[in-house]
């Protein structure tokens, strides 16, 4: 219920708001940390290197709503993965490794939506569906597969696009045989972390580089039967933003191969695990970076 609210209310907000202007940028992002690290991270490196304005726009829901947003120009750039870009936002089936995901992301984006996709930042996030560690040790659990036996018993906690997207929870079940004990409870993605912890569920799908995972003493079953196509961390940006302030496309692609799995995972820790504010974060980073 407080979703499907939340989503209203931003549709209504995004409504309201009107095309992005040539005076300025908008940058936007989706409605979890990361998220709005890349986003503070894409907004910081263009007032760097650019001196355009820049306006932000974060908490925009989940991908529908930033997608929507992008085509009514109300936004100008945001953070995307290209395994969610495929398979939920173009409806296509995953086929081959990572570069060849990220072409077809690019060139569909291109040719339906006048979008770039700039290079990758660098790191990974696919799907972690994650247990408690003292479940994996006591069970012995390693694997997804290996998990299906115990899961008639356990209480599922999942984000609600997890249990909408078509790369989600319906075809993941179904690859792996599983059932729980009722159905899953449908979560903020913020809450399922510590939802997890504190045992009000048994299994959860998060994001591989949240920083709780150690924190928490989570444990990532592994994806035995490749489920997950791969969620490289990419910008989208309005062509026609790129056509009016050309020297965009340089300062958004110095942060291509800029951000590692682990350096990624420590950025959300830094916000999530140590409640920094996240523009000091981000302003740390890329002085780190030399950018």
């Amino acid at each position: 219920m407080f979703r499907t609210f939340s989503i209203l209310v931003c549709t209504a907000l995004l409504a309201s708001c009107g095309p992005s202007r040539t005076d300025r940028v908008i940058v936007g992002s989706k409605n979890f940390t990361e998220q709005l690290i890349l986003g503070e991270l894409i907004a910081q490196q263009i007032e760097n290197k650019t001196h355009l304005p820049v306006e932000r726009r974060f908490y925009l829901a989940g991908t529908y709503i930033c997608q929507q947003a992008i085509l009514a120009g109300r936004i100008d750039i945001y953070p995307e993965y290209t395994g969610t870009a495929l398979t939920a936002v173009l409806k296509q089936k995953p086929e081959g490794d990572r570069g060849r995901v990220y072409q077809q992301v690019k060139a569909e984006y291109a040719r339906q939506f006048g979008l770039n996709v700039g290079e990758p930042f660098g790191f990974d996030d696919t799907f972690a569906i994650e247990i408690r560690g003292e479940d994996a040790r006591r069970l012995g659990l390693k694997t997804i597969s290996q998990a299906a036996a115990y899961a008639p018993r356990w209480r599922a906690g999942f984000g609600y696009e997890f249990m909408e997207r078509p790369d989600g929870y319906k075809g993941w079940a179904a690859t792996y045989g599983l059932r729980f004990e009722g159905p899953p409870r449908i979560m903020d993605l913020g809450l399922l972390d510590r939802a997890l912890q504190n045992k009000q569920v048994d299994l959860i799908a998060g994001n591989m580089t949240d920083g709780l995972i150690p924190a928490l003493d989570l444990f990532v079953l592994q994806d035995d039967r490749h489920y997950f196509p791969p969620y490289e961390a990419v910008p989208i940006v309005r062509q026609q933003v790129l056509a009016q302030h050309p020297e965009l496309s340089q300062a958004i692609g110095e942060l291509a191969g800029k951000i590692s799995d682990d350096e990624m995972r420590s950025l959300n820790y830094a916000v999530d695990g140590q409640h920094q504010d996240v523009k000091e974060v981000v302003r740390e980073f890329l002085r780190g970076t030399g950018l």
